[in-house]
């Protein structure tokens, strides 16, 4: 602006489109350049860092006193506590200094101190708020000391955002079995849980990804529930969301793993006790901006917020879907568990744990049965079936002849009778129940009477006995056996030397 009005000898409002000024901030600068008695051209000593000293004197004299200013990182990290703000520390430093700096200014010099500092620490996270978890990309390998066959070992890294106490775990496999164990130990080394949980998009804990409401994995949810914590994945390809763990997993590779690198495991306890080994010293090393260390912290700041653990250690279970089929029962791991009747072609949920099967209906339990490992067999409840089909299985062959003795002998060989001749006993249960229900209309004295004559003709049906029944033959004299057996002579009568 300076070269423009001196040696182009342009006017406030064409310097001001050159440098993209309005025409007021222009005159005010070269106004105070001509208070100061600068003119174009400048002493070469002067550089952009003197001229702006020159052109904007600090307002305060020098002689003006000093105001006494609080310890910063103290302050910061008081700041990290639950229900903590600015307010209430310019508060309670203005109790202590009342000649202490203004609320504004306060704030503007705290701003001034936290750029200072790395990164990873410019968030302001609340004691026992999150807890950032994620697997580390780099592997460890175990040897199988039978075989000599190397196996990775992957590194689970759970990091706390207000002290940064870090945790880490080897896992076999970043699977969900695996996932939610690494988890529960990790509540377990802190010994509390955080109110949540922030991890990344991985399939153990996200089903299907979303910016504004992801689908949680249910066994990872239920999990969340049982610790009574909640989950807030990341979102997609936005590591700022997770920049802790991000940094704790750098931490882990180069403090821990990097030191482990020329050591040969042969086991995964083994490596986690090396592991375990180093975590102490890590989380003991001070810190080096800030006073204190990561356990310092913690035990100050962490461990009084976390929520308490409760009483018994998470269960693993699985959750799947399953639909309803017309025999009212639900396939699952190729063994077929039933439910109520009444919820066939019902989507149901499915809980799986390694002695128990639960189902349920709109978060409603309706169904539990113990698993089983037997492929392509049924586990039914008497009480999940129809009341017919309740009846049927009453219906056993050693039942229906018990029933019919009740009736009189007779019966009870036609009964008999009647099972022995079918291929399988359930053919003749219809029959049977038919017979013995021909008892309550006709009354068990004509019954046995009709059964006793059905023996005679060897006619061991049900419309038999109804035909007796209804013809009233049951009331008649039986025939004689003489009078079966009587032969006519006639001359019609070929006779059976007629066939020889």
């Amino acid at each position: 602006m300076l070269r423009l009005h001196g040696e182009a000898a342009l006017s406030a409002r064409k310097i001001g489109k050159s440098c993209s000024l309005s025409p007021t901030t222009v005159t005010s600068y070269l106004n105070r350049a001509q208070d100061r008695g600068l003119s174009w051209p400048l002493s070469p000593e002067l550089d952009d860092a003197t001229l702006e000293r020159l052109l904007f004197v600090s307002p305060l004299p020098a002689d003006f006193p000093q105001r006494p200013l609080p310890d910063w990182a103290s302050l910061h990290q008081e700041l990290k506590r639950k229900g903590v703000t600015l307010q209430l520390l310019w508060q309670e430093y203005k109790a202590t200094y009342p000649e202490g700096v203004q609320y504004s200014q306060f704030c503007v010099l705290y701003r001034k101190f936290v750029r200072k500092l790395d990164l990873a620490l410019r968030q302001e996270y609340k004691a026992g708020e999150k807890l950032f978890v994620d697997f580390a990309g780099q592997t460890v390998p175990v040897m199988n000391p039978a075989t000599g066959e190397e196996q990775a070992a992957h590194i689970f890294v759970a990091v706390l955002g207000a002290s940064n106490y870090t945790y880490a775990l080897a896992t076999w496999s970043e699977d969900l079995p695996s996932w939610i164990s690494a988890h529960v130990h990790a509540f377990e080394f802190l010994g509390g849980v955080p109110a949540m949980i922030i991890p990344d998009n991985l399939k153990a804990a996200v089903s299907k990804a979303c910016r504004y409401e992801p689908d949680l994995n249910p066994t990872y949810q239920e999990m969340a529930q049982h610790y009574g914590t909640a989950v807030l994945p990341a979102r997609v390809r936005k590591t700022r969301d997770k920049a802790k763990v991000e940094v704790g997993v750098q931490i882990v590779e180069r403090w821990i793993l990097a030191a482990l690198r020329k050591r040969t495991f042969f086991s995964l306890a083994e490596l986690n006790s090396a592991i375990r080994s180093l975590l102490e010293r890590l989380n003991d090393r001070p810190f080096k901006k800030l006073p204190g260390s990561r356990r310092l912290l913690f035990e100050t700041l962490d461990r009084p917020a976390l929520c308490p653990l409760p009483q018994g250690r998470y269960e693993y279970a699985e959750w799947k879907k399953a639909r309803v089929n017309i025999d009212y029962h639900v396939e699952v791991c190729a063994h077929y568990y039933s439910v109520p009747y009444a919820l066939v072609h019902e989507q149901l949920d499915v809980r799986l744990t390694d002695r128990t099967v639960e189902i349920f209906h709109k978060g409603q339990r309706v169904a539990s049965h113990p698993r089983s490992d037997h492929a392509g067999r049924h586990t039914t409840q008497t009480d999940h079936m129809p009341q017919s089909h309740q009846r049927y299985l009453e219906w056993t062959p050693s039942r229906l002849i018990h029933w019919a003795e009740k009736m009189g002998p007779a019966t009870q060989e036609v009964v008999k009778r009647i099972l022995t001749s079918r291929p399988h006993p359930e053919q003749g249960f219809r029959a049977c129940l038919g017979i013995l229900r021909l008892g309550k209309g006709y009354g068990p004295d004509r019954l046995e009477a009709a059964c006793v004559r059905a023996i005679v003709l060897k006619s061991f049906s049900y419309k038999s006995i109804e035909s007796i029944l209804k013809t009233g033959l049951d009331r008649r004299p039986l025939p004689s056996e003489s009078a079966q057996t009587q032969t006519f002579e006639h001359e019609n009568i070929r006779g059976p030397h007629y066939y020889q």
